[in-house]
């Protein structure tokens, strides 16, 4: 367990439900990953990220999923890709990762409460 926080510094994380409207290998990657554009809807708009989720997605079965994510960090390089926000996901049992996705369909732009 990491070292306890308060609530306003948990409410300082802005966490959003977007919908992946294009995906596309990143080859350049050291490590396996998928370059995605998430629409965050009207207030955030479309931001893009890279994530290492090879084992359990393609791009072409990203495109349309919601995916939860923070919008509000400093964007990052990695390689040759800007990366814009941080796209959440959980280990399996393997190490590999699986998406934050909310339950059922839900607008996009949503924040997380």
């Amino acid at each position: 367990m990491t070292d306890p926080i308060t609530f306003d510094d948990f409410l300082k994380v802005d966490i959003r439900v977007g919908k992946v409207i294009r995906a596309e290998p990143f080859p350049e990657a050291r490590k396996p990953a998928i370059k995605m554009w998430i629409d965050f809807g009207p207030e955030i708009g479309e931001k893009k990220s890279s994530a290492q989720v090879t084992v359990h997605y393609t791009p072409e079965t990203l495109i349309g999923q919601q995916v939860m994510g923070v919008v509000n960090f400093p964007a990052r390089q990695i390689g040759p890709f800007m990366s814009e926000c941080l796209i959440l996901g959980l280990p399996d049992e393997n190490g590999d990762i699986v998406l934050l996705a909310p339950g059922l369909e839900v607008p996009v732009g949503g924040r997380m409460h």
